[in-house]
């Protein structure tokens, strides 16, 4: 009988939809875990003290260093007031790269990209929910000592390829196709979406994320992004990465090898279940969540692609093709755009118009040294491009 050996954790971003799925799982698999570490942004304090009390976590870090003390008094009344608390970007970067055997990074936004470098130099496994890190941080990530085994990828789509995969060689794949459900707007054109609000956006039909990826969702900036982020994972040319329509959500995302078949994962829609085997991997936990009722009837269906009422796909495969700076332009002015939209200050359309806006303008700049010298370069070129953004949005 093999005995499954206890595995060390930190969860970044642990007060999020990803880090509090994540401790959930590990809540049903005790025997499996030790949480060694919690790291958040630091606006839901409580819940993180809660957290830490939970899992006996012996530390804790924050981004805002000024809640430090009402993490202290949460800690307190928690009956966790011996956890170790530090705070600011180094000391989350120092808990992502402290030596566990695996780091969930489930941060959102391109922030999330150093913690990721400290923890594959640390020789973590990296469970990596933050596309950003290798959307915007490009060769930054992977030339950071990177094994081809250390990261397991946790977006659903790159779970579900990076399972389909196992099926045959890299020489053998065709084609990725990466699924989409088309958002709460799946049908709409684009004249029908200039008075949309946040409210609507905030509308997912088949997933709970946090706002700003649902937002992403809607506009299938999301979608784009995670084009980016399979070319790179997966070492496949963009011209070779298909996106399709899917509104069940229940196929995550395919391969397809040159031979015709076409290998898929399938599941109902929970990122408990990408989320364990970021965790586990290579192995396979039982009680995790729930699988397909072969049982009852069920049609699943997939659609192609309107790139004319959602064009961030096609933007995100331009900059693909560009450079990495422009990727990180893409995010980072995504990320102001969004903002400003759920703050009202910003139109739906004016999302991606406003991130196709600042490409443009940055355009001669990027193509110029199209390669980051180090992650200092990455931020600038990032605050640049937050700058421009919001200069635009100011503007309209």
């Amino acid at each position: 009988m093999s005995v499954t050996r206890t595995s060390t954790v930190v969860i970044l971003g642990s007060t999020g939809s990803i880090g509090t799925q994540g401790l959930d799982v590990i809540s049903r698999h005790p025997e499996r875990f030790v949480v060694t570490g919690l790291a958040a942004g630091g606006a839901h304090v409580e819940l993180l003290a809660r957290q830490a009390a939970q899992f006996h976590v012996p530390r804790v870090a924050i981004f805002d260093q000024a809640k430090v003390p009402a993490l202290r008094e949460a800690l307190a009344q928690a009956g966790a007031q011996d956890v170790a608390v530090s705070a600011g970007r180094e000391a989350v970067v120092a808990m992502a790269g402290s030596g566990a055997d695996v780091v969930l990074n489930g941060i959102t936004g391109s922030i999330g990209l150093e913690p990721s470098i400290a923890a594959l130099r640390a020789s973590s496994q990296l469970a990596l929910a933050n596309k950003e890190s290798v959307v915007a941080g490009g060769h930054l990530l992977f030339d950071s000592q990177v094994r081809a085994n250390q990261i397991n990828p946790v977006d659903s789509e790159h779970s579900a390829i990076w399972q389909s995969l196992r099926s045959g060689t890299h020489a053998e794949v065709a084609k990725l196709v990466v699924t989409a459900s088309g958002g709460p707007f799946r049908g709409w054109h684009r004249a029908d979406m200039a008075q949309i609000t946040p409210e609507q956006a905030l509308h997912h039909p088949t997933w709970n994320m946090g706002p700003v990826v649902t937002i992403n969702s809607s506009t299938l900036m999301n979608k784009g992004l995670e084009v980016i982020e399979a070319s790179r994972l997966f070492d496949i040319p963009p011209d070779r990465i298909a996106v399709t329509v899917h509104p069940q959500s229940i196929v995550h995302s395919m391969v397809e090898f040159v031979d015709g078949a076409t290998i898929c994962q399938a599941s109902p829609p929970d990122m408990r279940l990408p989320i364990a085997l970021g965790l586990s991997a290579p192995e396979r936990m039982d009680n995790v969540a729930a699988a397909c009722d072969w049982t009852q009837a069920a049609s699943w269906t997939f659609e192609p692609l309107d790139d004319e009422a959602f064009p961030a796909v096609q933007l995100a495969r331009h900059c693909l093709s560009a450079s990495e700076k422009h990727a990180a332009v893409l995010n980072a002015a995504n990320e102001q755009a969004v903002h400003a939209f759920l703050d009202h200050r910003l139109p739906y359309l004016g999302i991606v118009d406003t991130v196709k806006a600042v490409l443009d303008e940055m355009d001669a700049e990027l193509r110029g040294n199209p390669l980051f010298a180090d992650v200092e370069e990455m931020n600038q070129i990032e605050l640049e491009a937050r700058r421009l953004a919001d200069d635009l949005i100011d503007k309209q």
